[in-house]
């Protein structure tokens, strides 16, 4: 893991937060080198706050507003995180990140959400938090203003090539030429959960890994070292392929790779030594012409997976607030 980090820049990002993870094998998984960044989502806190371990802050807040329970929440858990990478940031401030999410519900009021990331952002108060924000038309307002402000931008649920372009196009607009790191998540094994029953079996598993080397390839034809890719949504559900096998498919230079711990566990049981080859573009637009004589329009897909995955978050954010 090491190797591939400090050669090629491929880094792996741990998909999970959790206090009684941060409290001891969050380090200790750090101090082996089994991941150098993490992620976080509005569906991840929802789960990681039926702990019991959380029930004794909770209830030290009884009477306040559900959010600011929640921010109190997640923010203290966000600092744990950050602190505990902050060294890593400090030797290389490509890696070390762990993002926070603004409130799925602020949705397209743009001054609202620039206001909360930077809030959020303020409240946090370490250099190596890094602001998700959803890659929607609005999103892209959000991202350049942010960025403007030197805050590191996590663009998340990237399902199209458009998507990329369009967050790329904001990063540059707002970082001015400076130094800030963003990232793009470009969201993999959805695609594949959404077409492997539609699809001849030469088909199946393998449109996420495709479309997301796409979005790759544009990504990095803007030789902008302060940019990456990070491919998410990784982690396999049932058992007809390999735990890491979306790992292993975008082993690719310049890049990160988010996964739930299960994924990362697989991975690290028999890691790679070094970063897979991509294919031509024009090999990758011939296999996606495959999927569209299969009847599958990807860009209608990958429309309807951003309002899922936009309604998926806003769905756990409110069931998150109503715990309390």
């Amino acid at each position: 893991m090491e190797k591939l980090s400090k050669e090629r820049n491929f880094s792996l990002w741990c998909d999970f937060i959790e206090r009684g993870f941060l409290q001891k094998e969050f380090g200790e998984l750090l101090q082996k080198q089994a991941f150098c960044g993490a992620t976080s989502n509005p569906a991840i806190f929802a789960n990681a706050l039926k702990n019991p371990i959380y029930q004794e802050a909770i209830q030290k807040q009884k009477g306040s507003k559900a959010k600011v329970i929640y921010e109190n929440l997640a923010i203290e858990d966000i600092k744990n995180a950050g602190n505990q990478m902050l060294s890593l940031w400090e030797k290389n401030k490509d890696d070390g990140y762990i993002s926070l999410e603004i409130d799925p519900f602020l949705g397209d009021r743009v001054g609202e959400s620039i206001d909360e990331g930077k809030r959020l952002f303020k409240a946090i108060n370490l250099p190596n938090v890094m602001i998700k924000v959803p890659a929607t038309e609005a999103g892209f307002e959000i991202m350049e203003a942010l960025m403007q402000e030197n805050i590191p931008i996590n663009a998340t649920l990237v399902f199209l090539k458009s998507q990329a372009r369009a967050c790329l196009e904001a990063f540059e607009r707002g970082r001015k030429g400076g130094d800030t790191r963003g990232v793009i998540s470009v969201f993999v094994s959805r695609f594949d959960r959404a077409i492997d029953d539609k699809v001849d079996s030469s088909l199946k598993a393998k449109l996420g890994i495709l479309n997301a080397q796409d979005c790759y390839l544009d990504i990095e034809s803007s030789n902008n070292p302060y940019t990456r890719t990070l491919f998410a949504s990784t982690g396999v559900k049932g058992e007809e392929l390999p735990k890491d096998y979306y790992i292993n498919a975008l082993l690719h230079p310049h890049s990160i790779n988010t996964a739930p711990l299960e994924t990362i566990n697989a991975y690290l049981a028999n890691p790679q030594k070094t970063t897979i080859p991509f294919m031509p573009q024009e090999n990758i637009q011939t296999m996606l012409e495959s999927y569209k004589k299969a009847g599958i329009d990807i860009k209608e897909l990958g429309e309807k997976l951003l309002q899922e995955g936009l309604s998926a978050f806003e769905e756990a954010f409110e069931a998150l607030l109503k715990s309390f």
